[in-house]
């Protein structure tokens, strides 16, 4: 009987540790995040903004983030633009409270990364890429990068020569190791 013990065991163990290298690092998003998005005009930032972040440099294929900012949350600095932008032609926050991003694929590109995702605005999927940078500091780290995001694809606000149709979204992600 103890001979056939011992060998179970180990492929016990065996298994256990291919499960465990399988798992991606858990992230905690912590507070001093930034989420910005500038053009001539308007600007402004996303104060409300959270999710799950599984990211292991060595496991790219086993992370993913699945991040949500608050549309209610925008802060342009003007209280007559943050209530026009939840209105039905801009955001509709009402109706589509939140602005979600979901991972598809993470590529290593040079010193930097490549996240690939869904990015869902105002009902409105599309798939982009997103290059980011990651600080690890051991239990802490930072995301950080920059992209730009055209509004009209997700229909908001119209195409009036005001307001113009490119963002660009600034963001910095402090996190904690789970």
């Amino acid at each position: 009987m103890k001979k056939l013990v011992y060998p179970i065991l180990a492929v016990v163990v065996l298994v256990s540790s291919a499960f465990a290298t399988l798992s991606s690092q858990e992230w905690k998003i912590s507070d001093g995040y930034s989420i910005k998005f500038t053009s001539k005009d308007p600007s402004g930032i996303f104060k409300d903004f959270k999710g799950s972040i599984q990211f292991d440099e060595a496991d790219l294929a086993g992370s993913k983030f699945d991040l949500t900012i608050d549309v209610s949350s925008i802060s342009m600095g003007n209280g007559m633009k943050n209530k026009k932008s939840q209105l039905p032609e801009w955001f509709d926050a009402a109706k589509y409270p939140t602005i979600r991003y979901t991972s598809t694929k993470i590529e290593k590109t040079g010193s930097n990364y490549t996240i690939t995702g869904d990015l869902k605005i105002k009902g409105t999927s599309k798939t982009y890429k997103i290059p980011f940078n990651f600080n690890n500091s051991g239990s802490t780290g930072k995301f950080s990068g920059s992209f730009n995001v055209n509004r009209l694809d997700f229909k908001v606000g119209k195409d009036d020569g005001f307001v113009p149709p490119n963002m660009k979204v600034d963001f910095t992600v402090p996190v904690v190791k789970k």
